[in-house]
């Protein structure tokens, strides 16, 4: 255990708590998505849908909760006044919470999960 954060598993990574959390409160469709290389922003997005926007905001309290007694307490959240898309950046981890409408209509997990095209020098 570290002395700092004396509830932090060491043997438990960010994702996996995460993930675990979405997945006992019966999130839908969860994706994650490694962004090493890709975003100098996190090295994870983590992408899920809940069935109503009570459960994407209860969802999103939980993880919170979470986070907050693991140690990462300095999440930081956007969206939860309406519950249609909740975003919260969790320092190396970013999670987006969809009602299903929201997140097939905005498809984010194919924007970051499709490679970018490599740029080759054009010939001259």
């Amino acid at each position: 255990m570290d002395p700092v954060h004396p509830l932090r598993d060491e043997d438990v990574s960010l994702e996996e708590l995460i993930l675990k959390r979405l997945d006992d409160d019966k999130a839908q469709e969860i994706v994650h998505i490694d962004l090493k290389g890709k975003s100098s922003v996190a090295d994870s997005m983590i992408v899920a849908s809940g069935r109503s926007a009570r459960h994407v905001g209860a969802l999103a309290d939980h993880l919170l909760r979470a986070l907050k007694d693991a140690g990462y307490g300095r999440a930081r959240v956007e969206g939860l006044p309406h519950c249609d898309w909740v975003l919260i950046d969790a320092g190396d981890v970013v999670i987006h919470l969809f009602r299903p409408e929201v997140r097939a209509f905005y498809n984010i997990e194919k924007i970051w999960s499709v490679d970018a095209p490599h740029r080759t020098p054009q010939a001259v």
